[in-house]
């Protein structure tokens, strides 16, 4: 008996379940979110879907109206993880890169600012010991880091786990 392309009773193998798929897979979780300062920043919900594909984030501030959602997923072809960021004031940032030890580093492209300048985002995620991860977004000229646009601690929501 055939179902849905397969045999009925036939273990489907995992597409997405390689270490690679799992390199993100620490900031799965429920989150509140704090600033550098110690202020929440907000909450944020990572769950992983289309069969271990995707790793979808689910973002809410604290300043009102304002979310976002991410589509993140390693891509088999560049050897890359990707990220498509895209807010509720129609901002959005495309990013790439790897796992390094415990750290999630993505970049963009290179883009030119206000004043004419070349730019690029960096945005590392770290698995700290405690189970807290630090997002750390960082803008680039070159190689060199001239502001920091997000800097925040993700702490696990009691009760979630990855």
């Amino acid at each position: 008996m055939l179902w849905a392309g397969h045999a009925f009773g036939q273990e489907e193998k995992c597409a997405c379940c390689t270490e690679d798929h799992k390199a993100f897979d620490f900031w799965v979780g429920s989150w509140l979110v704090s600033n550098a300062d110690g202020t929440l920043a907000g909450r944020n919900t990572i769950v992983k879907s289309e069969n271990n594909c995707v790793i979808q984030e689910n973002w809410t501030s604290t300043q009102a109206g304002f979310t976002g959602i991410s589509t993140n997923f390693y891509n088999q072809i560049t050897k890359q993880w990707e990220q498509l960021w895209i807010d509720s004031t129609g901002g959005h940032l495309k990013l790439s890169g790897n796992r390094i030890g415990n750290q999630m580093i993505l970049a963009s492209e290179e883009f030119e600012n206000k004043m004419g300048v070349l730019n690029r985002n960096r945005i590392t995620w770290t698995m700290n010991e405690d189970g807290t991860v630090r997002q750390l977004w960082e803008i680039l000229e070159g190689e060199k880091v001239v502001g920091v646009a997000f800097d925040g601690l993700y702490e696990r929501v009691e009760g979630t786990k990855d």
